[in-house]
């Protein structure tokens, strides 16, 4: 019974912030002089409509999935690994440098070239995770700058070292190297499927061995870990390396199967967008991965919504906003002791009923 009521719990809050948000989103539609209804219709149209809007949508969801993973993953440990995105961009440089230098092509340059990646990324992931455990410094503070040093230093690679002639991007990767599309017709590249296996491991690791076990006991009480012999440190640097590595990897994968080269506005917004998104997951890996592929519909269905409705594409970024909200708000009221008591009273009055 305590099972089922987490449970509920835990999908109510995010389903009923779907729902609340697009409620709010009809209303503004509404108020914009269209109906909110077609303009719904439209935007699901533009996301799943068509062979080729499943494939973009598939492909866009594609690196939000590895840095919501990354979170996500993190986040069960009990640390705040904010430093996604900076990551992420690690790991695109390292497969871009690796795929351009190596000369090696075919599967071997891309797994040479995604390897790289995650190693860069686990590397990028572990810095704040030594000065956590070995300083007592603030993870949080630290990956944040990280992800500016890892702009930067992308900055300087496609605006200087190695600049595209006159346009201030690298080269594109060669054709030999990028990874192939899953199905010919439809945009996603095997990146995502990619994603999703990682999902299914994280999700497996977490809650099906010793080792997830304890990793999530250190998130839930590290004191009380401590105490029974649980290697704390090792736990929060392990978590630290492992989910630099997830975003490491997906920039690897978003470099060799969508931009090819290092450009401005690369990754810009994953490493943020993928907390929120772990966060209204409620931390669980395959929900993750579900809540990705929703912001990712919204994202690519809202054009398809201005250009049959006239409802601007702003309206879907509030609905996205929306939902971030009422989930952080939700999770929060759930926690209190007065939503707790609720519960029970509610569950004890349903249970007397059934005898």
């Amino acid at each position: 019974m305590e099972k089922l009521k987490r449970s509920l719990s835990s999908f109510a809050v995010p389903l009923l912030s779907i729902l609340l948000a697009f409620i709010i989103g009809g209303i503004i539609m509404a108020a914009l002089g269209a109906d909110p209804f077609l303009a719904m219709k439209y935007l699901f149209q533009g996301a799943f409509g068509s062979r080729a809007s499943i494939g973009t949508t598939l492909n866009k969801s594609t690196p939000l999935m590895f840095t919501a993973l990354c979170a996500c993953f993190a986040y069960k440990c009990g640390v705040f690994n904010l430093g996604g995105e900076g990551q992420f961009l690690m790991g695109s440089i390292a497969a871009f440098l690796t795929a351009f230098f190596s000369g090696l092509t075919g599967f071997a340059g891309i797994l040479l070239a995604l390897l790289a990646g995650t190693l860069a990324g686990g590397i990028w992931g572990m810095i704040p995770g030594v000065l956590k455990i070995t300083r007592g410094q603030n993870e949080m503070i630290i990956s944040i700058m990280l992800n500016y040093v890892a702009t930067l230093f992308m900055g300087v690679l496609y605006t200087s070292w190695i600049r595209d002639e006159n346009i201030p991007q690298t080269p594109a990767v060669s054709k030999l190297v990028q990874l192939p599309r899953v199905v010919s017709d439809m945009r996603f590249t095997w990146g995502f499927v990619l994603a999703v296996v990682v999902g299914l491991i994280m999700y497996y690791v977490l809650f099906w061995t010793s080792g997830g076990f304890k990793l999530r006991a250190v998130g839930y009480n590290m004191t009380a870990s401590r105490f029974n012999g649980i290697p704390v440190k090792r736990y929060i640097l392990t978590s630290f390396i492992i989910s630099g590595a997830i975003a490491g990897l997906g920039g690897g994968a978003e470099l060799l199967g969508t931009q090819f080269r290092l450009i401005n506005g690369f990754g810009a917004g994953y490493g943020f967008d993928g907390v929120a998104m772990a966060l209204i997951g409620q931390l669980h890996p395959i929900a993750t991965i579900i809540v990705a592929l929703f912001f990712a519909a919204l994202r690519v269905g809202s054009t398809t919504m201005q250009a049959a409705s006239g409802v601007p594409t702003s309206v879907s970024d509030i609905i996205q906003a929306l939902v971030i909200v009422f989930s952080v708000a939700g999770m929060a009221l759930t926690k209190l002791p007065e939503f707790e008591s609720w519960k029970n009273r509610l569950f004890s009055k349903r249970k007397a009923g059934d005898k």
